[in-house]
């Protein structure tokens, strides 16, 4: 029997998080039970896809199954390029195993039998929040996004949330970009009109580093703790909330993990991952160790290269991992997750969260989305952080 399964891995660039690939396959390998510097049995060949465009894809595709002959074709990719690779995957009648933020709700005009995806879904974690903010603070409340982050369906799930909850003056400033200078902040003309308005909230997605600035001007406008503030929950995770943990700052998210999570299988997670690592556990380690629990039942039959087998099974598997239950076909369902309500305070150097309600999960596929599928325009290409 072949001892050695091969994975082909997408890997775009990422500014934001430029260690997520190193930090996806080190808790793939964790979740297999295999130990990342020492075993041999899975072998990983990157290629590098620029900033993920479709076509950067298809050649790294190409190059990853009829060059270096991989069994199985991985990485980090969007929806949006999903058709040009599906039919690749399928002449080969091997599997593709791919993960992504979830910055796009998902939509499968054709859906493969082949072809499985691994999500974190963090327009759940939108929609979540959406409808506890029209619960909490009524309606009249404000998104706020700059070009690139308002290019994926966050802030559509987020309004969505809202609506299912009576929310209907939800309104939105995308604030405009500045090619010659992309990581300008300018919101002295928005926050003029937040003083006019008077919102009942302000919901803010920032991507990367203007996420803390935006939170360090958001203090120095004088409307904090005036309007409540709510992030998106990549906003949220300790290394953002770590360049403003000296500011006195309290703030609304959504969160679908958390490192700090007591349940046992959460907590195995988090010290195997940082004992091996030796760094805090994250958001794509955790992607990386669901998918290796998964693939760790796969092996045997992956080692004998019986794809229909291994196909069957990611077809139907549903893992208990660190944060629930959690398969990786969209046709079963996908697990719904649960989204914790969080109060954030920052202050003395310290960040501290306190869970404050429990928000629900939406199918992918409910009618409610149909509208911001034939809505939406956006044609970003590049997975959500891939900037």
């Amino acid at each position: 029997m072949p001892s050695t399964l091969s994975i082909g891995f997408l890997t775009p660039y990422s500014g934001v998080y430029p260690y997520y690939s190193a930090h996806l396959v080190t808790g793939w390998l964790i979740g297999m039970g295999l130990d990342p510097a020492r075993q041999k049995t899975v072998q990983f060949t990157s290629e590098y896809t620029h900033m993920g465009s479709a076509e950067a894809s298809v050649n790294a595709v190409r190059k990853l199954l009829f060059f270096n002959n991989v069994d199985v074709i991985s990485g980090l990719v969007s929806y949006k390029i999903m058709p040009e690779i599906i039919p690749l995957v399928e002449n080969t009648k091997r599997p593709g195993f791919f993960f992504d933020m979830g910055e796009y709700i998902p939509h499968f005009p054709y859906l493969s039998q082949s072809v499985f995806y691994a999500s974190h879904q963090l327009w759940q974690s939108q929609y979540a929040l959406g409808q506890w903010a029209q619960g909490k603070f009524g309606d009249g409340g404000y998104i706020i996004a700059p070009a690139y982050e308002a290019g994926y369906h966050l802030h559509s799930a987020f309004r969505e949330g809202a609506a299912t909850a009576g929310g209907k003056q939800v309104k939105m400033a995308v604030l405009p970009a500045d090619p010659n200078d992309p990581k300008k902040l300018d919101l002295d003309e928005l926050f003029a009109t937040l003083a006019k308005d008077g919102p009942s909230y302000v919901h803010a997605i920032f991507a990367g580093t203007m996420g803390a600035a935006f939170l360090q001007k958001w203090i120095q406008s004088g409307f904090h703790k005036k309007i409540p503030l709510l992030i998106n929950e990549t906003m949220a995770y300790d290394d953002v909330l770590e360049d403003v943990k000296h500011i006195d700052l309290e703030l609304y998210t959504s969160m679908m993990w958390m490192r700090e999570d007591q349940r046992p299988a959460n907590q195995q997670f988090v010290k195997k991952f940082e004992s091996i690592a030796k760094q805090p556990a994250n958001i794509y380690a955790l992607m990386g160790y669901e998918a290796g629990l998964v693939w760790r039942e796969l092996l045997p039959h992956a080692l004998k290269k019986d794809w229909d087998t291994v196909k069957q099974l990611l077809r139907t598997t549903i893992i208990d991992g660190p944060r629930g239950a959690k398969n990786f076909y969209p046709a079963s369902g996908f697990a719904l997750p649960s989204a914790n309500i969080l109060k954030i305070s920052t202050a003395g150097n310290k960040i501290n969260k306190l869970i404050i309600d429990q928000g629900t999960g939406m199918r992918y596929d409910a009618k409610d989305f149909e509208m911001i599928h034939n809505e939406s325009m956006s044609g970003w290409q590049n997975p959500f952080l891939c900037i």
